[in-house]
């Protein structure tokens, strides 16, 4: 069987693949709504283990995808500030706004500085009092609870120089909203394992009952999303639709309680809009009023007005799992990782890229 040979656990991903095809007898359109799981789909040639009536489709669980251009206009608008350092992971530099990017702006002699932990912009600002310090704060709820506690350390300290953008989504509200689109193909997800790890999985539980939807948690090894796959398609095989929890490992029912109690000490549920999807109510995070004054939007208040995703680019469509990127037009011509026109064709999860990293060598 292709790529056999690359996996450790070969007899337990043979194993795995024969389970499926034996018990699958229709089709069946799953959606594993990570960036991390598509990569590791399509960097293993997952797809060859499946049968053909399984077929995975990419969600938006990219946060950097997901971030509208907008808001990607504000941090190059901030950045090109005199008075700003503006931190960043290093994954957002090169997603393209409107017209440019952080690292464009760091071309033009902006003082962007990549991160390793929001701590690290808390600290820049503590050595850097004469400059305004802003960090990035983009994620889903894997990365809100340091956002969160850097904003806690700047509060206690009284920097008055540090300064989050925030960028938070939440994936719930966003599946709920895949299923409710007339033009959604997915039965059954596979849900993200580290979103979990921070949330626990009870918050899917009323989806699944909701929309009729089995939901397995999943992690993000080849032979996790065979099993998550396994898991899901014999929920649908048997009319069952529950939540199930395949990275029993790390994840647990309540997740991190005390991540979560964090993360609401400093944030409020919002509404948030998501690039190529549109607003989302109840699917972002912003501050809450005792924070407020660490939000860099309300510090140096801007007027960006909308802006429109390219004609030809289809990344909107690729994270509602609609479209895959090698339908695009542009896909490998007009955008490259080098030359992104979307943002999925240059994050480290963005399905484009997965595709344009491993689909070749894959076909």
């Amino acid at each position: 069987m292709k790529y056999l040979d690359e996996y450790r656990d070969a007899a337990l991903v043979q194993s795995l693949s024969a389970a499926i095809r034996s018990a699958v007898t229709r089709p069946w359109t799953l959606m594993e709504v990570c960036g991390g799981q598509t990569h590791s789909i399509l960097k293993s040639g997952l797809e060859a283990f499946l049968p053909p009536q399984v077929s995975l489709v990419h969600g938006p669980g990219c946060p950097v995808c997901v971030t509208p251009i907008e808001l990607i206009d504000k941090a190059v608008a901030l950045a090109l500030r005199p008075e700003v350092i503006f931190t960043s992971f290093g994954d957002m530099l090169r997603v393209p706004g409107s017209a440019h990017s952080l690292f464009d702006a760091k071309c033009e002699g902006a003082d962007v500085r990549i991160v390793y932990s929001p701590l690290d912009a808390v600290r820049l600002a503590q050595s850097n009092p004469d400059r305004q310090v802003i960090f990035f704060a983009v994620g889903f709820e894997t990365t809100a609870p340091a956002n969160a506690m850097a904003v806690f350390q700047a509060s206690k300290l009284g920097l008055a120089n540090f300064s989050v953008l925030v960028a938070h989504v939440l994936v719930p509200p966003a599946m709920a909203a895949l299923l409710e689109s007339p033009q959604s193909r997915v039965q059954g997800f596979l849900a993200p394992g580290h979103v979990c790890t921070v949330q626990g999985y009870e918050e899917y539980v009323p989806l699944a009952e909701r929309y009729r939807v089995p939901i397995v948690v999943t992690g993000f090894e080849p032979v996790d999303i065979l099993e998550g796959t396994l898991l899901c398609v014999r929920q649908l095989e048997e009319g069952r639709a529950e939540v199930e929890n395949q990275y029993s490992r790390v994840v647990r029912r309540e997740g991190n309680v005390a991540a979560q109690r964090m993360v609401r000490e400093v944030f409020a549920v919002s509404p948030r809009t998501w690039r190529g999807i549109g607003e989302i109510p109840q699917s972002g995070l912003q501050l809450r009023d005792a924070y407020r004054g660490f939000d860099a939007e309300e510090r140096f208040p801007l007027s960006i007005g909308a802006v429109r995703e390219p004609e030809v680019c289809i990344s909107g469509l690729v994270l509602q799992g609609i479209r895959k990127p090698q339908e695009c037009p542009a896909f490998g011509t007009a955008c490259t990782p080098e030359r992104p026109l979307g943002a999925p064709m240059v994050s480290s999860e963005g399905a484009c890229a997965a595709y344009y990293l491993y689909g070749r060598r894959n076909s």
